[in-house]
């Protein structure tokens, strides 16, 4: 029964540097495979779950990051030396990844990991498995036996041979390491070097400057760095994550095993498939140099697109049990290798309808659209003007560069072309129409970054002509839903609406030559007008055709003449989700930095411009207010002043006429005798002049007077 739960017990899986492109998807693979199925005697049998079923291991990982990986047990953000040996010693199983551009410090850390693991194995409570994912590099130098044969594969069998790029020797003396492990028949730890080629798969990581290149349409050739004629050993991602948990689950014998597919691609062969699906076809071969220069690639990666190896991993083939994502190598595999790619980056098409009476600004909200998701504005005239244009062109090519037949094709649609115009009144027939439409809506730019359709088609019976699918419809006959051609249907459909009269009010606000030009003279604005509401009123509407294929058209009311139209852009990137592409680039991004930096210094300086200003009006309000109040001020006490001036008028006249002379001779005599206290004397002689002086209000005075007298008396007396 124990060993029952033993066999069936999860192994924990250690895995480094999980925020890397390989470790990551390694790491994710092994976390969905379900644990194999055993015999009766034990035994692991041939067939291995991938997915679904009970989880085989729990994997655990570091990362320089903190963002925690859901498909993780466990995950160590940088973790010290003392702290890594503990979570090691409680794993089964330790896979140390240094197959795409490892660092010395990444080096050092596996060699670390390794002998501390051997240095530890007598404490181990079971068996363990050291797992080294290094690289095909440590065999870039490696020459046939036989000088003379040149197309002699290399296999496993000849790993003792191998001769490491000068940049690998590194890589290489840490594989001879891992290889001594496990020699002993007592030994808890055995070890397994997996040389990896080179990776490709889910968002790309090596290749993905071709892809992206190819995705973009940024140059009208893809750029191959070199002659391109180098043999280069590749295996998807997860074919190396699957030859992983082969080892883990078989133990073989072998302890160095080749992970390649079973290719032999040229890098030429690689960046042609990867222009011919996903890019513009073509490829061109510009110097190696060229790719610093550019910022494609660092000069490390360079190294590894520069091996020209033919290997031959015979183990995997023979003695594993892998259920291959690609096990015939990229050029083979690449229309899926492309939508995984998509998929994974989030690459995705967005495809926009949008329909309306004339004047409701179709146009200038597809404009706005496509610089908001960087897709492809579709106008009917500007299609057919283009088109028209590269068939005179190649009506005027070189023969040498162009097939007669290729040149006979665009004369022969030309002609057709100019027929049509001359039979129809210069309008071009509908067939023709769809035929140059649907080539657009199904070119690389279109179908890689999506596009605007702007009023076109107008009707039930174009819609059905241009968007179904006739091979589907034929395998698909008992469908109850329309079965319509997915690459190019719109997935949003957006019916702007307006009154009539904001319509109109519009088109008279534009001058007399816009109008013309866009044909919103009055005349032919009504004749347009009723020619849209005779179309939507039909039985059967363009919008019933878009219902009928369940992708129901949204309605929006355009009632305000905003130029922006922010409103209706507002609804609709809401119900249409974020862009779905590689954003703006990084030089257009340090533009972008840089543009709002002088934006926002602008505004800091506008901001304290203004705040100077206010304070400065604000002190010169006060200072007026200031003013204005010290000239009041002034005018009060002066009319106080004015009013006590009256008041004592009377007064001063009584005191001059009675009081002063009495006081006057007071004081003259008193200065004659000099008396001991000139102030009684001064009231003595003064209260002896008579009634006048013994009336109240002249006591007081006199009193008051007296004092203040006295006091200078006695001061002029000293």
């Amino acid at each position: 029964m124990g060993d029952k739960k033993q066999q069936t017990r999860r192994k924990r899986i250690f895995v480094n540097d999980v925020d890397r492109y390989s470790s990551k998807h390694i790491a994710k693979f092994l976390s969905t495979c379900a644990a194999a199925e055993t015999s009766e005697d034990g035994e692991a049998e041939e067939t291995f779950g991938s997915s679904g079923g009970q989880p085989a291991f729990h994997v655990v990982a570091t990362s320089s990051k903190d963002e925690r990986a859901s498909f993780l047990l466990e995950q160590y953000t940088s973790p010290t030396r003392d702290e890594l040996l503990e979570r090691l010693l409680e794993c089964d199983v330790v896979v140390y990844n240094i197959s795409e551009n490892a660092t010395q410090q990444q080096i050092e850390e596996a060699t670390w990991a390794l002998t501390t693991l051997q240095a530890e194995m007598e404490n181990f409570k079971s068996r363990k498995i050291f797992i080294l994912v290094s690289t095909v590099m440590t065999w870039a130098m490696t020459k046939p036996q036989n000088p003379d044969e040149t197309d002699v594969l290399l296999t496993e069998e000849e790993y003792r041979r191998r001769r490491p790029h000068p940049s690998f020797k590194n890589h290489n003396n840490l594989e001879k390491l891992v290889l001594k492990l496990g020699r002993g028949k007592k030994s808890k730890l055995s070890g397994y070097v997996v040389a990896g080629g080179l990776q490709y798969g889910k968002e790309e990581n090596l290749f993905h400057y071709f892809f992206k290149v190819s995705w973009l349409m940024q140059f009208p050739k893809v750029p191959i760095f070199g002659q391109g004629t180098n043999f280069i050993p590749t295996i998807h991602v997860y074919d190396l994550a699957g030859v992983i948990q082969n080892i883990i689950q078989l133990k073989p014998k072998s302890k160095y095993i080749l992970a390649v597919s079973d290719s032999k691609n040229t890098l030429e062969d690689i960046v042609k498939m990867i222009s011919d699906v996903l890019g513009p076809g073509k490829i061109n071969n510009v110097p190696e140099q060229e790719a610093i220069s550019m910022k494609a690639f660092k000069p490390e990666e360079l190294e590894y697109l520069s091996i020209n190896l033919r290997l031959d991993a015979f183990i995997i083939k023979d003695s594993f049990n892998l259920r291959w994502t690609s096990e015939t190598g990229m050029v083979e595999n690449m229309e899926r290798i492309v939508e995984e790619y998509k998929d994974t980056r989030q690459l995705l098409p967005i495809k926009i309808f949008l329909v309306g009476p004339p004047a409701v600004g179709k146009t200038t909200v597809a404009e706005k659209l496509c610089s908001h998701y960087q897709i492809h504005h579709i106008k009917i005239k500007e299609v057919i003007e283009e088109k028209m244009t590269q068939l005179e062109i190649v009506n005027r090519a070189d023969p040498e560069y162009v097939s007669e037949e290729v040149m006979a094709a665009a004369q022969k649609q030309l002609e057709n072309m100019n027929k049509s115009m001359e039979m129809n009144a210069g309008r071009l027939a509908d067939h023709l129409v769809f035929d140059i439409l649907q080539e657009k809506l199904n070119s690389k730019p279109c179908s890689n970054h999506g596009f605007v359709l702007d009023g076109f088609p107008k009707t039930y019976e174009q819609a059905k002509l241009m968007f179904s699918d006739e091979d589907m419809e034929n395998q698909d006959s008992l469908s109850k839903t329309p079965v319509y051609n997915k690459k190019i249907t719109p997935e949003h459909v957006f019916a702007l609406n307006a009154s009539d009269d904001f319509l109109t009010k519009r088109v008279q606000g534009l001058s007399e030559s816009v109008a013309e030009k866009m044909r919103y003279t009055q005349e032919e604005f009504i004749s347009r007008l009723m020619r849209y509401k005779q179309l939507s009123d039909a039985d059967e509407t363009l919008l019933d055709y878009f219902d009928e294929l369940e992708i129901h058209p949204e309605h929006i009311e355009v009632n305000t003449d905003d130029p922006e139209y922010t409103d209706v852009m507002k609804r609709i990137t809401e119900m249409v989700g974020i862009p779905k592409n590689y954003g703006i680039s990084s030089e257009e991004q340090d533009e972008k930095d840089r543009w709002q930096e002088e934006e926002r210094k602008q505004k800091l300086a506008t901001e304290a411009a203004e705040k100077k200003r206010r304070n400065e009006a604000t002190l010169a309000e006060m200072a007026a207010q200031y003013e204005e109040w010290q000239k009041n001020l002034s005018e009060v006490k002066r009319q106080e002043y004015e009013l006590l001036e009256a008041h004592c008028l009377p007064l001063r006249n009584y005191l001059m006429k009675y009081v002063m002379p009495s006081l006057t001779e007071a004081m003259l005599e008193c200065c004659k005798i000099k008396p001991e206290d000139p102030v009684d004397f001064l009231c003595l002689f003064v209260a002896g002049c008579g009634d006048i002086c013994n009336t109240v209000p002249c006591k007081l005075i006199l009193l008051q007077f007296s004092n203040s007298l006295g006091d200078l008396w006695l001061h002029m007396w000293e």
